[in-house]
């Protein structure tokens, strides 16, 4: 059954919100180390001060709440999403899947520009926001896939696109392969990983900065990645009984993963970061790295469209991914960095709608 599903945090979690940020124990910081060392106090002061005296929830709340939100039940789990119908009778479904330490909020600034041309699903990955907490093991990308897949059916959707970074590309290529007979095609934004075994590429010097980024990452875990594939219920104490603590978790991907000159507002981060906050899933969230972490990629049996955006953490080597994938659009993005529905909506909506208007014509 899929119920309709409005946000009301009550008035109690927001008072407690505001003692706890007062109450706050602040840690020492090293002179003259930036960024060396993780997220500046400074920041943070900033960003906590103006959560706790300018941020307004409840107008946050009620923007949010003029979209069609809806809840169901699949596998055990409660899933929320957003469900936007084109006017177009005709318009190809699209579901779009966030990652972390991103939500469904991500996608509202492509909600107007992509909703001309498409049905619009965008869920909760289960474990995040109200689609979460989670209540049991199993729920990695393939688990998420299958649920994925289960609502476009119940929604009535048999044919369909779908569109995600971070995670949401892992959940996208998977679901492709959960339901081949019902994607149509995928548009990603994040395409990590080795190159593929037994194969000799010749690279450009740019391809070659590109490979060596991806190995360094794979040699070096970075170290927030670590502990939510090994550890996320012990980091999971901290960020659920600190606002400063979730926040400082989260901000910091804000500066290090986007483009210098991605306007991306408080506002913004701060309405991510209380939706993490009041739902009590920081330790959901990162359990998904862990459930992941043993699951490999099976080969992807739709076509593909790739954008890749000049900041984002890795950036793909197309000579790989073309061995590997139908690639049928690729995009070298001029600006923008991990959360590039952030932080270029319009142009990545403009590419999503070029991938799938030329997959319909041919």
């Amino acid at each position: 059954m899929i119920q309709s599903f409005t946000i009301d945090v009550p008035s109690a979690d927001l008072a407690d919100l505001t003692d706890r940020l007062a109450r706050t124990r602040w840690p020492d910081e090293l002179p003259g180390v930036g960024w060396d060392y993780g997220i500046p106090l400074a920041r943070v002061r900033e960003l906590a001060e103006y959560w706790a005296t300018g941020f307004d929830w409840r107008k946050q709340e009620a923007r949010l709440n003029e979209l069609p939100q809806y809840t169901t039940e699949i596998d055990g789990q409660r899933v929320h999403f957003v469900h936007v119908r084109s006017a177009r009778e005709d318009a190809l479904p699209l579901i779009l899947t966030h990652g972390w330490p991103g939500s469904f909020l991500e996608f509202l600034g492509m909600i107007e520009p992509l909703s001309a041309e498409f049905h619009l699903v965008i869920p909760s990955i289960p474990g995040f926001g109200f689609s979460g907490p989670t209540n049991e093991t199993g729920w990695g990308v393939d688990r998420v896939a299958r649920a994925w897949a289960e609502l476009m059916n119940r929604l009535g959707y048999d044919r369909y696109g779908a569109h995600g970074g971070d995670f949401g590309s892992g959940i996208s290529r998977a679901l492709a392969n959960v339901a081949p007979e019902n994607v149509v095609g995928l548009h990603l934004t994040y395409l990590p990983g080795p190159p593929p075994p037994g194969v000799t590429f010749d690279l450009d010097e740019e391809d070659t900065r590109r490979l060596a980024r991806i190995k360094e990452l794979m040699a070096n875990r970075p170290a927030y990645q670590a502990l939510q594939a090994t550890r996320p219920q012990t980091i999971s104490y901290a960020l659920t009984d600190s606002p400063v603590g979730q926040l400082a978790w989260i901000a910091e991907k804000f500066t290090e993963w986007t483009d210098p000159a991605s306007d991306i507002s408080p506002d913004e981060v701060l309405t991510n970061v209380s939706l993490y906050w009041f739902t009590g899933t920081a330790g959901s969230s990162a359990r998904l790295t862990k459930e992941t972490a043993r699951q490999a990629s099976p080969p992807c049996p739709v076509p593909i469209g790739v954008a890749v955006l000049p900041h984002d953490i890795t950036l793909a080597v197309r000579a790989h991914v073309e061995h590997s994938y139908d690639v049928r659009q690729w995009t070298e993005f001029t600006q923008g960095g991990h959360f590039s529905a952030w932080e270029v909506p319009e142009e990545l909506a403009a590419d999503i709608t070029s991938f799938f208007t030329g997959l319909r014509s041919s």
